[in-house]
């Protein structure tokens, strides 16, 4: 392993004065659940990490007027442990719950789950049924609104740029008469990586599916919303028949691979029979 430089900026201006000064490759941290391993691995090879997790004012969780935020710097266990998500965003506290074991969600924060960007990442699938927002910073002034579904590029590729970095996430508190359900497969427990997971939020005006948000997890190159079965649910009485047609469009609409915990057509399979299921569950009324 190369040498490499590392520091631990106090603040935000810290931050982009080491990224100006040192015109060399830049890797951004906090946890380090996944970096070490890259490093290790020699997938990565940065000549400078710039420690985030001294910036106390990217670890919060708020809600105001409606909008839930969530500080990047923010840990997993954090979410599991806050009434906001509990209450407002039941969806979210499944998923955080169901990442890694104790030691991982003590360390791992949502910005670098999803800034990691595997196709597996947990937090993924139900931010993106959340309709999510991640906020960045680049530099004095800097700042942009990027919709969670525009975010990802492919494997561990995001839209950041190299000195830019997530400051928080937003979305919009559910409406109560929402109803959701995150279900992970993996073939441990809950500390495995996700062999198939999906996110499903909808919302009912009587036997009516009004709207509906349907997100997946490592069975694409990248986790995605899935538009069309959205739309197919949208507007109808939501029986076995549409039930069977959502499943034929899930298959149609995904791009798994085989590695060595699944293959792609087991995927597809698991995929189509975890739709069922998380549809099911949420039709009982339970908000979840």
């Amino acid at each position: 392993m190369n040498e490499i430089d590392y520091i631990t900026p106090k603040n935000l201006e810290e931050v982009f004065r080491a990224v100006e000064k040192k015109k060399r490759k830049i890797k951004f941290i906090a946890g380090c659940t996944n970096v070490i391993p890259y490093m290790r691995g020699e997938a990565i090879s940065p000549e400078l990490l710039i420690d985030l997790s001294s910036l106390e004012n990217l670890n919060y969780i708020r809600e105001e007027n409606g909008i839930i935020a969530i500080g990047a710097l923010t840990t997993i266990s954090k979410l599991t442990a806050s009434e906001i998500i509990r209450n407002q965003s039941p969806i979210l506290f499944s998923a955080a719950s169901l990442l890694g074991n104790p030691l991982t969600r003590n360390r791992a924060t949502i910005g670098g789950n999803l800034a990691d960007a595997s196709p597996a990442a947990d937090m993924a699938p139900p931010l993106l049924a959340l309709e999510a927002f991640v906020h960045t910073k680049r530099g004095e002034g800097e700042g942009r609104e990027i919709s969670l579904d525009k975010f990802f590029l492919g494997p561990n590729k995001t839209v950041l740029a190299e000195d830019e970095i997530i400051t928080h996430i937003t979305f919009s508190k559910p409406k109560d008469s929402a109803r959701g359900i995150y279900i992970k497969l993996g073939f441990r427990n809950s500390m495995a990586i996700s062999v198939v997971s999906i996110a499903l939020m909808i919302e009912m005006e009587g036997k009516v599916c009004q709207k509906a948000r349907v997100a997946l997890g490592a069975v694409s190159p990248t986790p995605i919303r899935v538009y069309r079965l959205e739309k197919n649910l949208e507007g109808k009485e939501i029986d076995q028949e549409i039930i069977q047609e959502c499943s034929v469009i899930l298959k149609e609409e995904i791009s798994p691979i085989s590695d060595i915990r699944a293959s792609a057509e087991y995927r597809k399979l698991a995929t189509s029979v975890l739709f069922k299921r998380a549809i099911q569950e949420v039709l009982k009324g339970e908000k979840t």
